[in-house]
């Protein structure tokens, strides 16, 4: 018998919530957050799937998630012998953006001819595609599908799609993929061999200072879509890993946040080329400058902001 945990949200903690949190639950409950109310930020809703009933300490771990709902009882309900977690994965419709087909284990029977599907159920890493960042970074690849890139890093890689996509676009390019959360890299790796992905290297690493990294530097496509403050606080060694007028797509900014980005590439000698904004989200294209980017003092990586697994 599986267990679903149930509690409002807003919108905003929505697209927060880090579905790989470690609550020290084995296995880990599968988040869905869904809008209730078409438009509404305030009003979204959080569910929590679990194979075995929620005890309090798993209760008040996703409480936790959602401060909004202090004082809500949360719905707790048995769910009887279904499949949990396709259950779970029922409301996320299939993605067609451009040539990639993201759908769920739901969807598997409905790929349209010619895509090129990835299977990415929802789990304990984000980035099934499904948010506005990472749709719009699949969106930004594949228009950049006639360039030519050899050395492509995905930064915060959370499920491993955008660094499949690029594998997808640039058959021949080194792919690098890459996040600060180990269990973000099991998932990447078992996604990879469900969609028959393969030459992408895999790396557990916080931010762009990691040894694995650098060794492989420059890139000529890098990829971050993880959130603004720490994609601001990075952008030295971001920038210092980056070829001569390398690529850089940046996400998971809200489009207020852009400026301060855009201004924080900028004074690595980025320059912004191209913005997809998706409601109130951006995507970033910036090109880095003629010479690569030398950092004028060494980057103390405890002096800058943590970051978070792909949205």
């Amino acid at each position: 018998m599986s267990w679903k945990l149930t509690l409002p949200c807003t919108r905003a903690e929505a697209e927060t919530i880090d579905a790989a949190e470690d609550f020290g639950i084995d296995p880990a409950p599968v988040l869905m957050t869904t809008e209730t109310v078409e438009d509404d930020t305030e009003t979204w809703r959080l569910d929590a799937y679990f194979e075995a009933e929620p005890d309090d300490a798993a209760i008040a771990a996703i409480a936790a998630l959602v401060p909004s709902a202090a004082g809500t009882p949360p719905q707790v309900e048995a769910l009887g012998d279904e499949d949990w977690v396709t259950m779970s994965q029922a409301g996320l419709e299939p993605l067609h953006v451009g040539r990639f087909f993201v759908h769920t284990a739901a969807y598997a029977d409905a790929v349209p001819a010619g895509a090129r599907a990835f299977l990415i159920d929802a789990g304990r890493a984000f980035g099934t595609g499904h948010h506005e960042t990472t749709s719009g970074c699949l969106a930004m690849l594949d228009r950049m599908a006639d360039r030519d890139f050899r050395n492509v890093i995905d930064l915060g890689t959370g499920t491993g799609l955008l660094a499949f996509a690029a594998r997808e676009l640039w058959p021949t390019a080194r792919v690098i993929a890459t996040d600060i959360d180990p269990v973000a890299i099991d998932v990447t790796a078992v996604n990879a061999t469900l969609n028959a992905v393969d030459r992408v290297e895999l790396v557990v690493a916080d931010g762009a200072l990691s040894d694995d990294i650098t060794a492989a530097a420059p890139y000529d496509l890098l990829i971050a879509n993880i959130l603004a403050g720490p994609l601001m606080s990075m952008a030295p060694e971001v920038a210092a890993i980056a070829a001569a007028h390398a690529t850089i797509v940046l996400a998971g900014l809200l489009e207020t946040q852009r400026a301060d980005v855009v201004a924080a590439y900028a004074a690595c000698g980025c320059s912004l080329e191209d913005v997809d904004r998706r409601g109130d989200w951006s995507v970033l294209r910036l090109t880095a400058g003629a010479e690569r980017f030398v950092p004028t003092a060494p980057i103390d990586p405890k002096g800058r902001d943590g970051w978070a697994l792909d949205l």
